[in-house]
């Protein structure tokens, strides 16, 4: 089993290293956009979610006026080596509430535990607990306790309680990352490279398959809180 290691300050260097490193190998699992490596458009991603996990990483310190923790998971054989991690926003005024906002775990370590390890550490802490997932990643959630609630975006919203915390959810404001100037010299890069009907066929690309993504959460979503209802309430 990892070793879970808990934060709610700032953490060593090379472990953010490795867990931005993470974003950028698994950011079709991370991202809600599922941006897949062939479009084009990836390296673009790579760097923007990229950018917002290093600023919640940095929201540790308590500078950004939000509440951040942190789990990560090491290899037990060698512990210097981060394969897993969980990065959740505990909710004001609700001590049991929490939101996931990004988790990962490296290929290598995958059906080993991980995943279900951390949240298990974070819902023992907050067992309250919300997230976002696809569709594909439902029933797996649903294993660790959660339930549909309905859709946001692309995703399934799920919650470990039938309804949302009335608390309030710190967030950053990222959107100035999408249109910095380390964004357009990427996009002209990728214009030169690819060229321009290349990079408009890449964006129809992504529209097209999150157009799909929200028909897909939304049809699902629909069909599951149907059943649920026909079922009738949960007993206590």
């Amino acid at each position: 089993m990892p070793q879970l290691t808990h934060f709610a300050t700032p953490c060593p260097e090379p472990i953010n290293s490795q867990i931005l490193q993470m974003v950028v190998d698994n950011l079709t699992d991370i991202s809600m956009v599922g941006i897949a490596p062939s479009n084009p458009l990836y390296n673009v991603y790579q760097y923007t979610v990229g950018y917002e996990v290093h600023l919640y990483l940095e929201a540790l310190s308590g500078t950004k006026g939000i509440a951040v923790e942190l789990i990560v998971a090491t290899d037990d054989e060698d512990p210097e080596t981060v394969v897993g991690f969980l990065l959740y926003l505990p909710v004001k005024d609700d001590p049991e509430a929490c939101g996931v906002a990004y988790m990962a775990v490296q290929a290598s370590h995958r059906r080993r535990g991980v995943a279900r390890a951390m949240l298990q550490d974070m819902l023992g802490r907050y067992p309250h607990a919300e997230l976002t997932c696809t569709v594909a990643k439902v029933p797996w959630f649903e294993s660790m306790g959660f339930q549909v609630l309905g859709v946001r975006g692309t995703q399934v919203l799920m919650n470990t309680r039938d309804h949302g915390t009335e608390g309030l959810m710190g967030l950053l404001d990222v959107t100035f990352i999408y249109s910095s100037l380390e964004v357009r010299q990427i996009h002209t890069y990728l214009l030169q490279k690819h060229g321009k009907r290349a990079m408009i066929d890449a964006e129809k690309q992504r529209d097209r398959h999150l157009d799909q993504m929200t028909r897909n959460a939304k049809a699902f979503v629909l069909d599951r809180l149907s059943k649920d209802a026909d079922r009738g309430p949960r007993p206590d």
